[in-house]
């Protein structure tokens, strides 16, 4: 799986494990809160004792709503593991007061006000509002303590105390797991005293057109500025390393350790010969309107084909629009939010993506898991390492004819399908989860026992 890591499992009792992330909210943020909820499950699989950190200042009453639908369906073991910075201040805000120094409002900024347990201003947040980098004002943050106002320095200075009061309560050793960019950054300048960092990697840091050539993402020039300060980062595929070094260095705690698959079934449901599905939010760059338009040619070939687009977002009415234009209505549906997990892509024939980019793309594997062979773009970063022996078909990028000759192909050779459907089984395998949790738990004990 990972030249650098032991495949044999590393126990981590003893190990006190913080994830940290922006937010944890069902049906948002698509793979990346699969991705953080499944690595906090991991570790603590390995023996480790975990703290799912967030930092939303939504309300306890909806935290706790999200915590409970998270553990219904199966994504979080216990609510228990769920800790947000303001519910902890909003319980027991003395690690504010003592934290925060006298001072007023940043002049000429708008506030949001944050309350307490019992409805008392507590904290005034600035809105930063259209600036991709609010999280590095320095505009005051404002607290509300019982001697008169005290501040902290921006969300960062929110943030880092916050931290600094969660960890001062927990036994040593402590590895923080960084699951967002924003936090990341924030914490690479004065991270909590004592405690080793993970950066995980969730996207491309490519923009359009997201080739090797491509200009990198403004905003993660910066991040990477600091990538080095960082004990590890977990980049998802061998290739987006190698391209990030190839243009940034090579970094002593650049690993690959993907993203695990769901478990493989053993019996995969019979396939419906005519089901295709697409799992994908419904934005641009996953670019579902290739796959509606290459389906007028996949139905000219194969006229029971349906295709079943699961998914929500700002782009809905703009591919319904574009189905009804084409005349598809009976064969291209799109049915909105899933919470069926990958049980979804049980009985498909085919799952199909025309993503212009991915991180890694899990909704692949969950579809190889369940034996559902895949047709991909050929794209950074994912589809490559997921099919690159089997498993389904490659076509080159963008290409629309390409795409739907491939569906097509697999339509109507039941045995080539039959034949992907099981090397889709044999590569999920590859990513099953005890191979990354051991691998998870050889990368942790590694950085412990380095100075």
């Amino acid at each position: 799986m990972n030249e650098a890591l032991g495949g044999d499992a590393v126990p981590l009792e003893g190990v006190t494990t913080l994830v940290l992330t922006s937010r944890l909210i069902p049906g948002l943020d698509g793979g990346y809160t699969v991705a953080t909820l499944q690595r906090a499950r991991l570790l603590a699989d390995a023996g480790a004792q975990v703290h799912l950190l967030s930092v939303d200042p939504g309300t306890p009453t909806d935290h706790a709503a999200h915590r409970e639908a998270f553990v219904a369906a199966g994504a979080a073991a216990s609510v228990d593991a769920f800790r947000n910075l303001f519910d902890d201040a909003a319980a027991d805000p003395r690690w504010l007061f003592d934290a925060a120094t006298p001072g007023a409002s940043t002049p000429g900024v708008a506030y949001r006000e944050i309350p307490d347990a019992a409805g008392r201003p507590l904290l005034a947040l600035p809105v930063i509002a259209g600036d991709p980098d609010w999280h590095l004002t320095k505009a005051a943050v404002v607290v509300h303590a019982p001697d008169g106002d005290r501040i902290l320095s921006g969300f960062g200075g929110l943030y880092l105390a916050w931290l600094a009061h969660v960890v001062a309560g927990l036994a040593q050793p402590i590895v923080l797991v960084c699951e967002s960019r924003q936090l990341g950054e924030l914490l690479a300048t004065d991270p909590p005293h004592g405690v080793r960092i993970v950066h995980t990697i969730h996207t491309t840091h490519l923009s359009s057109p997201y080739g090797p050539d491509a200009p990198v993402n403004d905003l993660w020039r910066r991040w990477f500025a600091v990538a080095d300060r960082f004990d590890a980062v977990l980049w998802p595929t061998a290739q987006q390393r190698a391209d990030a070094e190839e243009r940034f260095g090579a970094h002593p705690g650049a690993t690959v350790l993907p993203n695990a698959a769901p478990s493989a079934v053993d019996d995969p449901s019979p396939a419906d010969p005519h089901r295709v599905v697409l799992l994908g939010r419904l934005a641009p760059g996953k670019r579902i309107d290739h796959a509606i338009r290459a389906w007028s040619r996949v139905i000219a070939a194969v006229p029971g084909a349906r295709l079943e687009i699961w998914g929500d977002g700002a782009l809905r009415d703009d591919l319904q629009r574009l189905i009804d234009e084409r005349g598809l209505a009976a064969s291209v549906t799109l049915e909105g939010r899933s919470d069926a997990g990958p049980a979804l892509f049980d009985g498909a024939a085919l799952m199909v993506q025309t993503t212009a980019f991915e991180g890694q793309g899990l909704a692949a594997l969950e579809a190889m898991s369940r034996g559902v062979p895949v047709v991909s773009y050929d794209v950074r970063y994912g589809p490559r390492d997921q099919l690159a022996t089997g498993g389904g078909v490659l076509v080159p990028d963008g290409d629309e004819r390409a795409f739907a000759d491939a569906v097509v192909e697999l339509l109507q050779n039941p045995g080539a399908r039959e034949r992907a459907a099981r090397i889709a089984l044999e590569r999920a395998a590859d990513f099953a989860p005890s191979r990354i949790r051991d691998d998870l738990a050889a990368l942790v004990r590694r950085i412990l026992a380095t100075r």
